[in-house]
């Protein structure tokens, strides 16, 4: 008898960020993933300063929502520390998640750093993606960053991205890399081999893996 293959399971996804402490987006982010039943929220930084943050990610906890971040330049890291334990967030740069059948890792950039140091920011990508590796009942993996990689389309703004997230993704090719950071660049997609590569920003983008 032919062995059937078992379905992949459906991932769905919001992915926003650079809503720097606008608890008004925050709500209406939090309203679109509730009205589209994702799996989980991965916010992509700068998500406090310079307005206010009283009730900032509460809209995503009275939604019953899951969220996990990276923090970004305008974040610090006392004030993300205090967020993550606060509303029950995980912080990527800290450790690594899995739900379901998929890893996501990532690192973030907190306390005003606009470049990320190449070797520590590739090592660190590295052992979770190893660690992740490991795991044989993950079918996808996502890569999550502040910053851009270089050679992407972020880059038409002038600003430089990194190197060692280009070559984290041309080495480990997750299934999906998603960063914000240049705001004009929300909504541009991208392959690098398999990696579907994803800008987003306060608008939010829902992807369905």
């Amino acid at each position: 008898m032919e062995k059937q293959n078992k379905p992949k399971k459906s991932f769905k996804i919001l992915a926003a960020g650079d809503f720097h402490g606008d608890s008004a987006i925050t709500k209406k982010l939090a309203d679109k993933a509730y009205r589209e039943k994702v799996n989980l929220v991965i916010l992509t930084g700068d998500i406090t300063s310079p307005l206010e943050t009283k009730n900032l990610l509460k809209p995503f906890v009275e939604k019953g929502e899951k969220v996990v971040f990276v923090p970004g330049n305008w974040d610090s890291s006392e004030v993300v520390n205090f967020l993550s334990h606060l509303y029950g967030i995980k912080n990527l740069s800290e450790k690594y998640v899995k739900y379901d059948n998929v890893g996501i890792f990532g690192v973030g950039s907190p306390d005003w750093q606009m470049e990320l140091d190449d070797k520590k920011t590739f090592d660190k990508l590295k052992k979770d993606f190893d660690k992740l590796n490991q795991d044989k009942t993950l079918e996808k993996k996502i890569m999550v960053s502040h910053l851009h990689a270089a050679g992407t389309k972020s880059e038409f703004s002038g600003v430089k991205g990194s190197d060692a997230l280009r070559k984290a993704i041309e080495k480990f090719q997750p299934d999906l890399f998603i960063s914000g950071h240049i705001h004009e660049a929300e909504g541009l997609v991208e392959k690098i081999g398999k990696t579907k590569v994803i800008s987003v920003g306060r608008k939010g983008t829902i992807i369905d893996l």
